[in-house]
């Protein structure tokens, strides 16, 4: 079979569930080999063999920790002249995003972003989309070159399927414009022991119904009691009542997990772009004629200030 070049989104070589999914997309349409960049190769390779790699690209240069984007770019060039791939599969995240945009442009390829489905076609890979603000669903194909995809997170399920994972090192040459930009300083994100929000398979929300910051507990609480990540809507953010961070929606993150939870979100559009992929939909709100209704699997028409600490309980019930 033809290889499918996969990008690994990794923390010091602790590989992220989206690069797992990704794995299980790559072994539809050819043999999966994963491009590790920076440290932690030789951890994460395992892992990445286990669910399906068949050898991993490995580099690691200070370029990749001390430079935005661009020398991770010309690694995953190498990547692609050594290989000669199928498709190159990057994950969803802004960064991948530009990773995926900058390659494509330099082999004359065509991309296709957010994907949240791949299948074999008969004349390459076809990828589904959930476009003009989810309103609707397509099948796309990249026409010319070889295709460049990013997937949003949550997409597929993650699959384990042992192969050799032969770790090979990768020659990298970067060109001038690698260190164009430079990283002067972190600064680390301070934890809230949740899962993060693009990848969360559960995310609980709350809007301008939860009527202030002070009441957000209600929605943390009810998110901790499922192991969930917390979001907001636009008009919760707006107000200051939680971090940007946290939005989902079009002009925040977009988000696809097995269950999104939705209280006091009234539906509007460019909140519904965020989350209309998920798989399952729950909404609270006492307006029974909130627009969120006409999208969700299951509604409750009442006070979120007394239905969601009643849900609260209920889990935290039955885990106990």
């Amino acid at each position: 079979m033809a290889e499918v070049l996969v990008l690994v989104d990794h923390v010091d070589g602790a590989v992220r569930k989206p690069t797992l999914e990704l794995l299980t997309l790559a072994r539809r349409i050819g043999d999966p080999v994963a491009v590790h960049l920076g440290a932690g190769a030789d951890t994460a390779a395992p892992v990445l063999a286990e669910h399906g790699a068949v050898k991993v690209l490995a580099a690691d240069a200070p370029e990749f920790a001390d430079y935005l984007v661009v020398p991770k770019v010309d690694a995953l060039k190498a990547a692609y002249d050594a290989v000669s791939p199928a498709a190159v599969l990057v994950a969803s995240s802004a960064e991948g995003k530009e990773i995926a945009a900058r390659l494509a442009l330099r082999i004359g390829s065509g991309i296709i972003t957010d994907a949240v489905d791949l299948e074999a076609g008969d004349n390459g890979p076809v990828a589904t989309q959930s476009v003009f603000a989810a309103a609707f669903t397509t099948k796309s194909r990249v026409s010319q070159g070889t295709p460049v995809i990013t997937v949003k997170p949550n997409s597929a399920p993650v699959e384990s399927a042992p192969a050799a994972g032969t770790v090979e090192q990768l020659a990298v040459s970067f060109g001038g414009t690698a260190t164009g930009t430079k990283v002067v300083s972190r600064t680390p994100r301070e934890s809230t022991g949740r899962p993060d929000l693009t990848e969360a398979a559960i995310v609980v929300s709350g809007g301008r119904g939860v009527n202030g910051a002070d009441n957000f507990h209600v929605i943390e609480a009810l998110a901790d009691s499922l192991g969930a990540a917390v979001g907001a809507s636009r008009a919760a953010v707006d107000a200051g009542w939680y971090p940007h961070s946290n939005q989902v929606g079009q002009t925040g993150k977009q988000v696809s997990p097995q269950l999104y939870i939705a209280n006091g979100i009234s539906g509007a559009i460019q909140h519904r772009a965020g989350m209309q992929t998920s798989k399952t939909i729950v909404a609270v709100n006492k307006d029974a004629e909130a627009p969120i209704f006409d999208l969700v699997d299951y509604g409750v028409v009442g006070d979120l200030f007394q239905v969601v600490p009643q849900l609260t309980e209920e889990v935290t019930a039955r885990k106990g």
